[in-house]
């Protein structure tokens, strides 16, 4: 039986030629994500056996998401289809357990050789990547721990993408009081006061892309 694949990418287009592509190479593409939320709430419905994921995912990004995938349905494998190679983010994806690490500038070669290995539960990592991992390792890099807990990341990753306090208890199905004082508090944690600040800290943090 083909392996069973969800694609969780915010970009229609995107999610649409990545579903003809995976679907020509033998798989089978069970759902599309345009948001974490929504992947994980498929990952739930569908037991897909790989799940395809864009980093700067909308509402709750990919290595959230990631984490709480691998939490609710530790036998599905999660691959991170990103822009980025740099160390604190291929760190951080492969502490959190993420099975792939591909990046877009890859040919399509490389996604449905990822998909392949992950399925037989191994890691990939796009040519260059490894490097990076090693680098990282030798040079003995740790990745700076994350103070925030995992609505305090939502919230921030919001606020990060230009959302008012109101667009974020709206969109998180909280009051207005709890999304304000979620935000109080990541200002307090992060020792940051400024919105500018708080974007900056988000895309260090891979919460969303500069």
């Amino acid at each position: 039986m083909p392996l069973r694949i969800l694609i969780a990418e915010d970009q229609l287009m995107v999610r649409q030629g990545l579903n003809a592509l995976l679907e020509q190479a033998g798989f089978e593409v069970v759902g599309g994500a345009s948001d974490g939320r929504e992947a994980l709430r498929l990952v739930k419905e569908l037991h897909p056996e790989v799940v395809i994921m864009d980093l700067s995912m909308p509402v709750t990004n990919g290595l959230e998401t990631a984490r709480k995938i691998r939490k609710i349905l530790p036998t599905t494998e999660v691959i991170l289809l990103t822009v980025h190679d740099e160390d604190q983010y291929v760190l951080e994806a492969m502490r959190d357990g993420v099975s792939g690490y591909v990046l877009k500038s890859r040919a399509l070669e490389d996604l449905v050789r990822a998909i392949h290995e992950v399925s037989e539960h191994r890691v990939y990592l796009s040519p260059g990547i490894s490097d990076v991992v090693v680098r990282a390792y030798m040079a003995k890099a740790s990745i700076a721990p994350d103070l925030l807990s995992d609505r305090e990341r939502q919230v921030l990753q919001l606020v990060a993408q230009g959302k008012t306090t109101r667009e974020v208890a709206q969109l998180l199905g909280i009051s207005y009081k709890t999304a304000e004082t979620h935000r109080s508090r990541i200002k307090a944690k992060l020792d940051i006061h400024d919105t500018a600040g708080l974007v900056r800290y988000a895309i260090r943090r891979g919460l969303v892309e500069a």
